[in-house]
């Protein structure tokens, strides 16, 4: 079972790649949501509206609870933003999952969004990733592995048990991040 934190953003798109995936989708709105799901995406969309409603929703400390228990946890581009420990440019809640800090916007405006062939660290063909008003990793701690990044900057990485992307694998016909998230299920 792995939940799409459903309070904006890609959530139908993240739900067809789970079960594309062999994964069972289900939709997160409150914390009891949160409580028979083996894994969780974080999709992109608008951070800081997703960090006021996870706020509003009593989302925010059940959300670390269960990713610092060792949730399988999986956020693209806003997702990205909220699980790191630093955002540049703005005030908002962030979940801490993962020690690095976080450009919003950082490749440019909605009309600069473009897509591009992504090597990833131990994948034998590139992922076709799709770049929409995306964040970019400013810096990471010594412990976040990089599986890929464009123009020397990261956009996929891990930690452990928790993985983050600036770009948007939902919107692909590729399986293998959302695979990666379920894989760590096992």
């Amino acid at each position: 079972m792995v939940g799409v934190l459903a309070l904006q953003g890609d959530v139908r798109e993240h739900a067809r790649m789970v079960a594309a995936s062999g994964g069972i989708p289900s939709e997160i709105r409150t914390p009891t949501d949160l409580e028979d799901i083996d894994a969780l995406i974080i999709p992109g969309g608008e951070s800081t509206a997703i960090g006021r409603l996870a706020t509003l929703y009593g989302l925010v400390d059940p959300l670390r609870k269960r990713i610092s228990d060792g949730l399988p946890t999986l956020g693209t581009c806003a997702g990205m933003i909220l699980l790191a420990s630093e955002v540049t440019g703005g005030d908002q809640p962030l979940l801490g999952a993962l020690d690095m800090v976080v450009e919003r916007n950082a490749f440019g405006r909605q009309n600069e969004s473009f897509e591009c062939d992504l090597a990833v660290d131990g994948w034998e063909d590139a992922f076709r990733a799709v770049f929409i008003r995306a964040p970019v990793v400013d810096r990471t701690a010594p412990d976040i592995e990089v599986l890929a990044s464009h123009n020397g900057r990261p956009v996929l990485v891990r930690k452990d048990h928790v993985m983050a992307c600036a770009f948007h694998p939902e919107l692909t016909g590729d399986h293998r991040v959302h695979r990666m998230l379920i894989d760590l299920v096992a």
